[in-house]
Formats: C-alpha cells, sequence, structure tokens
C-alpha cells in the first residue's frame, strides 16, 4: 500500500524558487514535503545560469589574454583545453551544488521524495510510492528547452542548454539557432573559446531588448569574427556523411546552407506541465504554463505555481521573488501579497553585458506617447574608469516621465548587470530622478555614469539663459 504523507506545504520542483518556498516556509514552522524527480538544484545550478556563467568566464580569461597589447602586454594566442575547460565548469556547480542538497534541505526539516509527481486530485498527488495530501501546493517545476519543429532536426544530434555543458572536446564549427540571449552568449562564449560560429535568428537578434543597446552587443560579438543570419528561417537540416551538421536556412535573399560540427538549439523555453495531470488537480494551463492570477494562485485556489511554469518572465530571480509571494500569503495568510513586479530586471551576459529594468525606450513611447518622456543618455567613452580600463563599449539610458520619475533604464556595458541596482529600486519606488543626481558617487567608477546621465536631466535648466540672469542678478549682493 502506498505511504499516505499529511503536510502543511507540498512544493513540485526543487529549482530555485521551489527550493526557496521549502526552506523559508519549515524554517519558519511549517511541515513541509519537496518533491524532485531530476537534479536538485534544478535547471540553474545544473544547466543554466552557473555552468553558462563558468564557461563565459573562462571564455573572458581567454579574450583578455589576446586583448592584452591595449596595456602593452603582448601574449601568443592562449591553448584552449576544453577538457581543462569543463572540469571547471563542472568544478563551479559542485561548490555550490551543496547549498541545494537533499541532506541540507532534510537537515532543515523538510522531507525530500526524489520520484516524479501526478496529481490524482484536488488536495492530492502521487510521488513514487507516497500519496501527499497537502493543504497548499506550490508547482515549481520551471521550464526545458523548446525543440522548433526544424524539417529533420529529429534525425540529427543537436544541443540544448542541457547538453552543452557536457562537451568537454574543442568545437570546430558551431552553429546556433536563437539570437536571444542563450544564444548570443554562448555563441560568443565559444568563439572566444576557439569555434567558428554562425548565429541564425529568424525574427531580431536580441529581440526583446532595447535595440540601441543591442546594437553594441551585436558588433561587438562581429568585431570578435560571430557570423549572423539575421531575418533568416531554419526550414531543414541534415548530416552529411562525414558526420557534419547542414543547416538550410531560407532569407530574402534566398537559400542558403550553412555546415557546422555541432548545432545548438536556443530559441527559447516551454514550461514544464505535460506530466503532472493538472486537470485532475483543477489546474487550468496552456502552451505558455500555468495559468494564475495576480497573487500566483492557480484555477485551484490551494495550488500556486512560479517561477517559469507560472508563464511569465523565466528568470532565477523572478523565482525567488514569487516564493516570497506565495509564503507569505500560506504563512501570513497576507492575502494582498501580489506578484507586482514593474521593476523586474534582466541581463544578457554578453561581452559588454546588457541590463534592462522597467519600461524601455520603445515601451514607453507606446504606452504614454513621445511627447510624454524624457530619455537621458550618457555614454562609457565620458566615463574616466572605463577609460582607464580601455573599455568604452556602451551607455547608460533612463527613462522619464513628465513628473522626472523613472520608468526604465537600460544599460549595456562592462558590469551592467552590477550597475542596474540603484536604477531597480528608482523604478520600484517611482522615485524622481533628483534623488539619483544627488547621490555621491566614488570616483573613478563606472557608477558615475548612472550618476552623470542623471544629472543630465537638469543641463538645460541650470546653463539656462534664465539661469545666468539670475546669477548675475544674485552676484550683485
Amino acid at each position: 500500500m502506498s505511504e499516505i504523507i499529511e503536510t502543511d506545504i507540498c512544493v513540485i520542483g526543487a529549482g530555485s524558487g521551489g527550493l526557496s518556498v521549502a526552506a523559508g516556509a519549515s524554517q519558519m514552522g511549517a511541515r513541509v514535503v519537496l518533491i524532485e524527480k531530476g537534479e536538485m538544484g534544478g535547471d540553474c545550478l545544473n544547466y543554466g545560469c552557473v555552468p553558462s556563467k563558468a564557461l563565459i568566464a573562462a571564455a573572458r580569461e581567454a579574450q583578455g589574454r589576446r586583448e592584452g597589447g591595449r596595456f602593452g602586454l603582448d601574449a601568443p594566442e592562449p591553448e584552449i583545453d576544453m577538457a581543462r575547460v569543463a572540469a571547471h565548469v563542472r568544478g563551479v556547480i559542485a561548490a555550490i551544488e551543496p547549498n541545494d542538497s537533499q541532506e541540507r534541505f532534510e537537515g532543515m526539516g523538510v522531507q525530500v521524495i526524489r520520484a516524479e509527481a501526478r496529481f490524482t486530485g484536488e488536495r492530492e498527488l502521487k510521488a513514487g510510492d507516497a500519496r501527499v495530501r497537502a493543504k497548499y501546493f506550490v508547482i515549481a517545476t520551471g521550464s526545458s528547452p523548446f525543440v522548433p519543429p526544424i524539417p529533420g532536426l529529429d534525425r540529427v544530434p543537436y544541443l540544448t542548454n542541457e547538453t552543452l555543458f557536457e562537451v568537454d572536446k574543442p568545437i570546430g564549427r558551431l552553429l546556433v539557432v536563437g539570437g536571444g540571449p542563450i544564444g548570443l552568449e554562448m555563441a560568443q562564449a565559444h568563439r572566444r573559446l576557439g569555434a567558428d560560429v554562425t548565429v541564425v535568428e529568424a525574427a531580431r537578434l536580441m529581440g526583446k531588448d532595447d535595440p540601441e543597446a543591442a546594437a553594441v552587443v551585436i558588433e561587438r560579438l562581429r568585431a570578435e569574427g560571430v557570423s549572423f543570419r539575421e531575418g533568416a528561417k531554419a526550414s531543414g537540416v541534415a548530416q552529411g556523411d562525414d558526420g557534419s551538421i547542414r543547416l538550410t536556412v531560407e532569407t530574402e535573399a534566398g537559400e542558403e546552407t550553412l555546415e557546422g560540427d555541432r548545432l545548438l538549439i536556443a530559441v527559447g523555453r516551454a514550461a514544464n506541465v505535460d506530466s503532472l495531470d493538472l486537470d485532475k488537480a483543477g489546474v487550468a494551463f496552456d502552451r505558455r504554463g500555468v495559468q494564475v492570477d495576480g497573487r500566483l494562485r492557480t484555477t485551484n485556489r490551494r495550488i500556486f505555481a512560479i517561477g517559469d511554469v507560472a508563464g511569465g518572465l523565466q528568470f532565477t530571480h523572478m523565482a525567488g521573488y514569487h516564493a516570497g509571494v506565495v509564503i507569505r500569503q500560506m504563512l501570513f495568510k497576507m492575502i494582498w501579497a501580489k506578484a507586482d513586479d514593474p521593476a523586474a530586471p534582466w541581463v544578457t551576459y554578453t561581452d559588454p553585458e546588457l541590463a534592462q529594468v522597467g519600461l524601455s525606450e520603445a515601451q514607453a513611447v507606446e504606452r504614454f506617447g513621445e511627447g510624454a518622456i524624457k530619455i537621458l543618455r550618457w555614454g562609457f567613452e565620458e566615463n574616466d574608469r572605463a577609460q582607464a580600463e580601455r573599455d568604452l563599449h556602451g551607455f547608460v539610458k533612463a527613462v522619464l516621465d513628465r513628473q522626472g520619475r523613472v520608468l526604465g533604464a537600460t544599460i549595456v556595458g562592462a558590469h551592467a548587470g552590477e550597475l542596474l541596482l540603484p536604477w531597480s529600486i528608482m523604478v520600484r519606488e517611482r522615485l524622481k530622478i533628483s534623488k539619483l543626481a544627488s547621490v555621491i558617487v566614488p570616483y573613478p567608477t563606472r557608477s558615475e555614469a548612472s550618476k552623470r546621465a542623471a544629472g543630465s536631466a537638469f543641463t538645460e535648466t541650470l546653463f539656462s539663459d534664465r539661469t545666468k540672469k539670475i546669477v548675475r542678478f544674485l552676484l550683485r549682493f
């Protein structure tokens, strides 16, 4: 007979969001069952954020050696040992792994079940030999790489982010289908690690980002030797007798066949919902994920969904934010807690990085009209720290409303993700730009670019003819 477990909260999925709920709820006194059919830590630790940033770090080191001449530090072309690079990536995962381990969570009092979960009713599910009945359920199953219906793709070997980091041999020629964050991050990293890389994108490269900022990133990748086919539809793929991958693409100029040694599919992600039997729990879902309201409740009010599976922004930090929203409702009955995320940031970890929070310029124009917003901009070519580091790529751009409140900000350049925090606070708290303009910033830092951008909001007024007249009048006394 199946074991019946009665608990307060049952969390499905041990990725970042699920682990945050399990840890927080357990340490606050709730009985928690955590179910995971795959690896503890989920996609972020094992196939996503952690290994990709580790690979990017290795690639950046290789590129730094190539570019040392700008500082008078000439060096030979670095020798790339992909086996050791792969070992470095695995080592980073191993260093972080204990934080997400089953042992750690069991030490917190969480009951961990390593099995697939399937709902059997509105208040019950089955996982392995156990039946779990809970007051609340949290679906945190994340997402998986979406595989597009390219003719022939099912007959050739291809990589996704779930298999890319297993590669420990040099890639001579890499074809990347998808020109979004994952595609471009991995394209640049592998180019820097010695591969010839071609990126194929059916629409616009970095299509969700500010076009002006995206152009800075794309120009840098082109300069490093990455080839692009923008507005090109992948219409077929086959494997040659020599094992090569032949990708056919259609563009306005006609049909072209690209040839590579490995193929990476990076066109987006699909929510993990298929194996949960959600219909038996009365939970509605579609191709984008589980349907939730502003409080992250599903159509079954005792079941919440968080992170990628909830169909919104698919970022680890959003899953963590969602965890806090549902914990406040489940444990403290704070029914007013909502997933209100106008200041949800995101970063593409290319070099230069591209970071965004709030509304982009185009979004602000669409919502309020061009005459109702003001754009501030400051380039890193006018930043002393950037000059000292010989890295002038990019700028800070801010979008203001008529009252001077910050609606959004875009930063493209070195450490853009690190520079975004004050702008996130400005957007979330609906602060006026004067707050940031009056902050004292240490010199020389890249943060000065944000302050200078903020200060430029007042340049026209401060240095106007009217101000000059007032100053001349006051100086008479």
